[in-house]
């Protein structure tokens, strides 16, 4: 019966591996010893659960649909993570959930904060690793959110696109991230305080839009308005370019603000810095972008690293300010951050000063970006972590992404 058990659970027990350690002097011929490492595994996290799932699961434990309403608010309006501390809730209502349902949002391995205020998280979900960085800046408090362990896209300037693409985080990982910095910028301590975290940016690890579905639940988490309560107004979720994705995202989430990770206006250039222009070029993402404006009055913001004599040309500046023209656009000029083993160097400041000059003249919007954090390679580019070794899953088609 115990093979049996092992055989058919070997998936689950490999992605809870870790819990064997939480049961001291293991024997698996032991009945009890058995049982209670079943419990442990059955436990389901309650973050990143849909509010209507949680709502079923709540009737399903006998209880009142009110009572997945103040669980929701719990986690997401007052950051309280313990089951046990849930007010209002009765002991034998925490211990029935206690019995099937954890509130887990991964451990802080490494917190690094830079000269500039900005910060680092090092989260780890059950060993697998990722980066979520926070930038104060003045009023505004952004959280550049992962979305992948690694990266389906190997774009060449990217230090993320050197790490192995190794799974997808599931909607609790991301929401998680969420959770934990505004737990880390004490955000959830008086509700009459204005914020510290405004805007969420999906711009860390990882090409979201091959996460959609995981990256459009926990969207839906986080702009709850009894949750975390962040308007769709002041999250932006970037693109290497994946463009049946992005007119999708416009009708799932209008009003949501959509970044190109765009780099070259120029085809040849653009299709050996980003890979993903191979199988969409640039025609058909200006087609997708033109469709996506329709549904959003904010402009699309291109974002576009400056590397030195690969895309900083005059005719670079030229192709640009044609793409920018036929949509609604904002030009977000980043100059290269360095990390180590790259190949390229960041266009010189005057270089920038002239593209960005050229780009106002011909009526393109256009901002500079400062470097925030490179300090502690934190910057745009350089997210990169060492996470758990597996074999590397080939990219999957759009088709059949999760």
């Amino acid at each position: 019966m115990i093979r049996r058990f092992l055989i058919n659970n070997t998936q689950i027990l490999k992605r809870d591996c870790n819990s064997f350690s939480k049961i001291k002097n293991f024997d698996p011929k032991n009945e009890s010893t058995l049982n209670e490492q079943k419990d442990i595994i059955k436990k389901i996290n309650l973050v990143g659960i849909q509010k209507e799932e949680l709502q079923d699961k709540v009737v399903n434990l006998g209880y009142p649909k009110y009572l997945s309403d103040l669980i929701w608010t719990f986690m997401y309006n007052k950051g309280i993570l313990d089951i046990n501390s849930f007010e209002r809730v009765s002991k034998d209502k925490r211990e029935s959930l206690l019995s099937k349902y954890e509130i887990n949002i991964g451990e802080v391995t490494n917190h690094q904060l830079s000269v500039d205020g900005t910060r680092k998280l090092l989260i780890s979900f059950d060993g697998a690793e990722v980066e979520s960085v926070f930038i104060p800046e003045g009023k505004r408090g952004t959280l550049c959110v992962s979305s992948q362990v690694g990266c389906t896209f190997a774009c060449t300037f990217c230090h993320t696109g050197t790490q192995k693409f190794i799974r997808n985080l599931t909607a609790s990982e991301i929401v998680s991230q969420v959770i934990t910095a505004k737990k880390v910028l004490n955000d959830f301590a008086d509700s009459s305080i204005k914020r510290t975290l405004t805007n969420i940016v999906f711009m860390g690890q990882g090409e979201p839009f091959y996460n959609y579905r995981n990256v459009l639940k926990a969207i839906k988490i986080i702009t709850d308005p009894n949750g975390l309560a962040i308007g769709k107004g002041k999250i932006t979720v970037s693109t290497s370019g994946v463009v049946p994705l992005i007119e999708r995202l416009s009708n799932d989430f209008p009003g949501i603000g959509l970044a190109i990770s765009l780099h070259s206006a120029n085809d040849k250039t653009r299709s050996e810095i980003v890979p993903a222009n191979k199988q969409w070029p640039i025609s058909e993402l200006v087609k997708a972008c033109i469709n996506f404006s329709k549904h959003c009055r904010e402009r699309i913001t291109i974002e576009y690293v400056m590397l030195q004599d690969v895309n900083d040309s005059a005719e670079d500046a030229h192709d640009l300010v044609k793409l920018s023209k036929s949509f609604p656009s904002l030009v977000n000029l980043i100059p290269f951050n360095p990390w180590p083993g790259s190949q390229y160097k960041c266009s010189t400041k005057e270089r920038i000063t002239e593209f960005s000059k050229f780009l106002e003249k011909n009526g393109i919007k256009v901002t500079i970006r400062q470097p925030r954090g490179r300090d502690i390679l934190a910057a745009c580019g350089q997210l990169n972590t060492e996470s758990i070794k597996q074999i590397n899953k080939p990219i999957q088609p759009l088709e059949n992404l999760d």
